[in-house]
């Protein structure tokens, strides 16, 4: 083990990892059309378009390019600093239910002997994320994301961390091993199938697009559970329908975290089939060390 690092082990009880994606899955847009880019006066669309083109005639990554705009263009504007990323982070609309649900499904799964974790995993930025109500109520065990260096006077300076597409595939497997800090490099390591702490098939991945399709993919392919969701209001259901004709998702659900909706109904039979099946699983374990046993082996 690497001294300084945190590791968490195998828990007595059965842990279901929840991971979303942010933008289009916990709130309607993308967080950064939610104040900042009108405070600098940009209309959305051009910010975006912008953006992109700088990460094209540069064969910069998308994330890298909205990143350094936003650094620049907050200059001559005001200060690019935690508390004022994380003011606009506090603004962000959310869909229905979201704010209630993360300590519901956890006092949930307590009932049924499952211990529920969410985790954030997006392209968007962490220090907004941080200023919504739900992470500063301490509702996200982990928030990985993108995020900015600050410097000396406290003011963005560069990425510290740029989270695309396929990167975000990493975080499962620091999860499924209880390796959080993103510095571990024992995410490498290798661990026992019977002392991981969080197996695949004990995680739920929710978003709601291609960018997620890699850590959706992941998921399903090692017995997890991908679900797609989509605007409850505006109903345009074309991206998961094309996720799971693609196999990239298990089920799609409106984004309505509210109680009794249909995503509720899902997370708590997942919570159900995870409390029997771990049952079933702890059996087979136990079985094959006394096998291993008899036999003289380690």
């Amino acid at each position: 083990m690497v001294p300084g690092f945190e590791r968490r082990k195998k828990e007595k009880m059965p842990v279901l990892a929840v991971c979303y994606d942010f933008d289009k899955t916990l709130s309607p847009y993308d967080m950064q059309a939610q104040g900042y880019i009108q405070s600098v006066g940009y209309e959305i669309e051009k910010f975006w378009e912008e953006s992109n083109a700088l990460a094209r005639a540069n064969e910069m990554d998308s994330n890298l390019a909205y990143m350094y705009k936003m650094i620049r263009e907050a200059e001559g504007n005001f200060v690019l600093n935690r508390a004022a990323l994380e003011r606009y982070g506090a603004q962000v609309a959310l869909f229905p239910g979201v704010r209630e649900w993360f300590e519901r499904i956890r006092a949930y799964g307590k009932e049924h002997n499952v211990i529920v974790e969410h985790y954030i995993i997006s392209s968007g930025l962490r220090e907004m994320i941080e200023g919504t109500e739900m992470a500063k109520n301490g509702a996200f065990e982990k928030i990985y994301a993108s995020s900015f260096y600050f410097n000396e006077r406290g003011v963005a300076e560069w990425p510290a961390q740029a989270i695309n597409y396929t990167s975000k595939t990493q975080f499962l497997f620091r999860i499924e091993k209880g390796i959080l800090d993103v510095n571990d490099p024992g995410v490498n390591e290798y661990i026992p199938p019977e002392d991981l702490r969080v197996p695949f098939r004990n995680m739920v991945y929710i978003g709601d697009s291609e960018t997620d399709i890699p850590c959706m993919k992941l998921v399903n392919t090692y017995g997890g559970h991908s679900i797609g969701v989509y605007d409850p209001e505006r109903q345009d259901k074309t991206k998961v329908f094309r996720m799971i004709r693609d196999r990239r998702i298990r089920y799609f659900v409106p984004a309505d975290y509210t109680e009794g909706s249909e995503l509720d109904t899902l997370i708590k039979a997942i919570i159900q089939k995870t409390a029997v099946y771990e049952i079933l699983e702890d059996k087979h374990n136990q079985d094959m060390a006394e096998t291993r046993s008899a036999a003289g082996e380690r």
